[in-house]
């Protein structure tokens, strides 16, 4: 969904923009090509190959900066103190890290049990299973995987571990498979659990959170958010975010109402979907969800 990302932003000549999921630079390329001389881009990623490919394809032009970290932590670089006049958020895991066998995100091959995305801190997968109680790893699996079988997995990990570490993506997956076998059709086994994990290793609700606070705070009047989620606890967040700063009355049917906050978001349009042209190509787009708000006065 690049161009209608993009296209949310309604991207002025001499804004300032941020991407903070740079990724491969797809969306920075984009951005890049509406801006005139005085125009900004700030690029953020927590992936350091990432960061890597942005200083080799952009480091050269005056008109982009570019940063390693979490896009939650926008607020605290220099460069957006001056107000934005766009934020973009590509969520959840890249198609490279997902490619990229040895990052450990997919159980398509056997890798290290990884799942980091800024590969420099943080706790592996493996390093998370290892330590962590049964009940903690069913907690993980069911509330960022909605995974029916969480506990009986947590189980099987625990008593597998007792024998020997996990530490490949390729051990948890067959694990997984026998434990629960194929309960959904063309669906793998493991699909919900790595994905709970991911999420868990790298905090990644966390940050949908305070990064949607932190480009609330630096977006300028007028000023256009653009997310792309991809699974329906980040779309939830998003959403909810949206709902919460609109103004609205808040409450449910049987109790008093809630007095509204003051407006500080509207949403711009519905939520948008991948045509079919696009899933034709990029079948990993088939539950990207895009919603784009403003910020009011």
């Amino acid at each position: 969904m690049l161009g209608e990302a993009v296209e949310g932003l309604a991207v002025q000549a001499g804004g300032r923009y941020l991407d903070g999921t740079f990724g491969r630079g797809g969306h920075a390329r984009a951005v890049l090509s509406r801006l005139g001389p005085d125009g900004r881009l700030l690029l953020m990623d927590r992936d350091p190959a990432a960061i890597a490919a942005a200083r080799e394809a952009f480091a050269t032009d005056p008109r982009v900066s570019i940063r390693h970290g979490n896009f939650a932590d926008m607020a605290d670089w220099d460069e957006t103190a001056a107000g934005l006049d766009g934020v973009l958020l590509d969520l959840g895991v890249s198609s490279p890290q997902l490619d990229e066998a040895a990052r450990g995100f997919s159980f398509m091959a056997d890798a290290p049990l990884d799942m980091r995305m800024d590969t420099t801190q943080g706790e592996s997968a493996a390093a998370f299973l290892a330590r962590a109680d049964e009940h903690e790893i069913a907690d993980v699996l069911w509330t960022f995987g909605e995974e029916r079988f969480s506990r009986k997995i947590a189980r099987a990990i625990v008593a597998r571990r007792a024998e020997a570490p996990i530490t490949r993506t390729g051990e948890l997956a067959a694990l997984i498979d026998r434990t629960i076998g194929r309960r959904e059709p063309g669906k793998h086994p493991a699909t919900r659990s790595f994905q709970a994990l991911r999420i868990r290793v790298n905090g990644e609700l966390d940050a949908v959170q305070r990064g949607l606070d932190a480009a609330l705070e630096r977006l300028k009047v007028g000023g256009r958010l653009s997310v792309i989620s991809f699974h329906s606890l980040e779309d939830r967040a998003v959403k909810q975010f949206i709902r919460d700063h609109s103004g609205r009355v808040q409450g449910s049917r049987r109790g008093p109402p809630v007095a509204a906050k003051p407006a500080r978001l509207a949403a711009v349009g519905k939520a948008r979907f991948p045509s079919d042209a696009e899933l034709a190509v990029n079948p990993r787009a088939r539950s990207a969800v895009l919603r784009v708000a403003e910020k009011l006065a």
